[in-house]
């Protein structure tokens, strides 16, 4: 039996017409305040700023309205989901259920849309029209906003600046050679060359990027099920592309985050989530104990040559609530005013490396004082990204991301062997092949 009956519709106490969707009567009161627990995901660090940011909202509009937020639980991204799952089971040493939650998309249908709130009761279209369109509909499950905006991260280049000098210096690269799928390529094997063998970028979802170059090359819907559809086309040619740079050693599948590669020196480039900035030292350290400074440099995400629709993958957790009472919607609802805020929005974005997802504050960043050059160089693209491409959420498909795994630790068994198998005699056509076959018995 599930624990906390507060998930039954019928806990719900009337006032929500006059309550929500910004009518004028309160619910909350500042002698007898209202509390909230929350999960989060923001505390990989060891000063958490959603934290920071929680302090100071409980001694000022916290206080002021009635309101007091209490963090129950610090995790990451990937492993909240499962978290949410064992405290609703009421599994043995699980958590007591939160308030208020970061969640994916998919996490939050899996929890039931009917027990979360949908914010649409507490903001009205012109308050959700303040915010990016693209963050704002990733959260929107059968026609409910379930999850709110909060950061959102894509996927970019990150280049050991000191490495790419002397590269660029030798060959005459450019990072503009980098915009479209058919320069990325051309780069790596060149510098496969130039390094004598070193492979020039790691991939943390290369499946990800595989879709990307498939669907800017229109082929259309690209699901089967739970696995992708293996009769499209398009699709396949695009994984052959990835499959051929793999084989050759000029890209490899990253151990798990790409940063580490990069700051070991064994890639010149990463190619992962903008949020990874936060994890990229200044000095990339080599296996000889010889260390230089970073100069981290950013690229955005390529594209399909000549492609009219560029796209963007988004990522990121959102804030979710579950559905208990009228006075714990406003209150939640209050502080997801004040978290984004244009200003505060900002702050928050750039003390996390996210992008913000307030319209005013990604405006504002332009001129906001980063006080590391990377960072500037980190927003500087991002603004990029947001003029040019269109916002795509990740596929919400049960079961996709375990057979991606898979997938990738097959990759990684096989990947250093795959130049030397090239070079003993075995044809870049079989060895691709074999690459296919292993994504294949993924279905």
């Amino acid at each position: 039996m599930e624990r906390r009956t507060f998930l039954k519709i019928a806990a719900l106490v009337p006032g929500l017409a006059l309550a929500g969707c910004g009518g004028s009567k309160t619910l909350l009161s500042p002698k007898d305040p209202t509390m909230l627990s929350i999960w989060h995901v923001y505390g990989e660090q060891a000063d958490s700023p959603m934290n920071r940011l929680l302090t100071e909202f409980n001694d000022t509009v916290g206080r002021e309205k009635g309101i007091l937020l209490n963090v129950t639980n610090m995790t990451n991204s990937a492993a909240i989901g499962g978290q949410l799952q064992d405290a609703k089971a009421g599994k043995p040493g699980a958590l007591d259920l939160p308030d208020l939650f970061s969640a994916h998309p998919a996490d939050a249908s899996a929890l039931g849309i009917e027990n979360l709130v949908d914010w649409n009761d507490w903001f009205t279209a012109e308050d959700m029209a303040a915010y990016v369109p693209g963050f704002v509909q990733d959260g929107i499950i059968d026609g409910k906003q379930v999850v709110f905006p909060v950061s959102k991260s894509t996927q970019l280049i990150f280049l050991n600046g000191s490495q790419y000098a002397r590269f660029a210096a030798d060959t005459g690269a450019q990072l503009s050679t980098l915009a479209t799928w058919d320069g990325f390529f051309e780069m790596a094997g060149a510098y496969r060359q130039w390094s004598q063998g070193k492979p020039f970028c790691a991939l943390d979802y290369p499946l990800r990027l595989v879709e990307l170059n498939a669907l800017e090359q229109g082929s259309g819907e690209l699901y089967k099920g739970s696995w992708y559809d293996l009769t499209n086309e398009t699709f396949r040619a695009s994984w052959m592309e990835f499959a051929r740079a793999l084989v050759q050693g000029d890209i490899l599948i990253s151990d798990l985050y790409s940063n580490t590669q990069v700051m070991t020196g064994e890639t010149l480039a990463g190619l992962g989530s903008s949020a990874a900035i936060l994890y990229y030292n200044d000095f990339v350290t080599y296996p000889d104990n010889t260390t230089e400074p970073t100069d981290l440099l950013l690229a955005p995400l390529p594209h399909a040559a000549g492609t009219a629709t560029p796209l963007m993958p988004q990522a990121g957790v959102g804030l979710c609530a579950f559905k208990t009472t009228d006075q714990k919607a406003e209150a939640a609802a209050v502080f997801l005013r004040w978290l984004t805020e244009q200003q505060r929005n900002l702050e928050f974005a750039a003390d996390t490396g996210y992008m913000p997802v307030s319209s005013a504050a990604f405006d504002a960043i332009a001129d906001y004082p980063f006080e590391q050059q990377s960072y500037q160089r980190l927003y500087d693209v991002y603004n990029e990204m947001r003029i040019q491409n269109t916002p795509l959420s990740e596929p919400g498909i049960v079961g996709y991301h375990a057979k991606a795994k898979t997938l990738y630790d097959s990759l990684r068994q096989r990947q250093k062997d795959y130049p030397q198998r090239l070079a003993d005699g075995e044809t870049l056509e079989a060895l691709t092949e074999e690459t296919w076959q292993l994504l294949c018995d993924n279905a």
